[in-house]
């Protein structure tokens, strides 16, 4: 039995240990709330992953109203998306660093179920991201600014 708490208490601590470790080196790897550009309120937590140096997103919370759906399904999502709940869904993909940027992906808007090209920067020491969403230029698009939530 103490072997086993020994064991959780050592996890949970590297587990701390890693995502302070992502936050100090200016990583965008881990839980950030994105806020809604026309209210300010909160609309989601996204979890940022790193695997062969692409980032992906996958949305682990929405917040939504008590009288919305809680769990809604992609609608107006194409494809194998369609229909499928929002929360778990990858939202960002193919990310990867160039200099003080991430480029190269794309993220989908679940709104709208489009998909646009991507790019993201990690500001004020790690504790925010803007996220860049954009069809053809990165001129032609908007930022949202992301808040870490670890």
């Amino acid at each position: 039995m103490k072997t086993r708490i020994i064991l959780s208490t050592t996890l949970l601590a590297l587990s701390a240990l890693a995502s302070a470790t992502a936050w100090a080196d200016g990583s965008p790897v881990g839980l950030w709330k994105n806020i809604d550009d026309a209210t300010g309120k909160p609309k989601a937590l996204i979890r940022i992953t790193e695997s062969d140096g692409e980032l992906k997103g996958k949305i682990e919370k929405l917040f939504r109203p008590a009288d919305e759906e809680q769990n809604p399904k992609c609608e107006k999502c194409e494809g194998a998306l369609k229909d499928q709940p929002i929360i778990g869904m990858t939202i960002l993909s193919g990310l990867k660093k160039d200099g003080d940027e991430y480029n190269g992906g794309q993220i989908l808007d679940p709104a709208n179920g489009k998909l646009y090209k991507s790019k993201l920067t990690v500001v004020e020491d790690g504790k925010k991201l803007n996220v860049r969403g954009y069809i053809g230029m990165p001129m032609l698009g908007r930022t949202q600014t992301w808040v870490r939530e670890e």
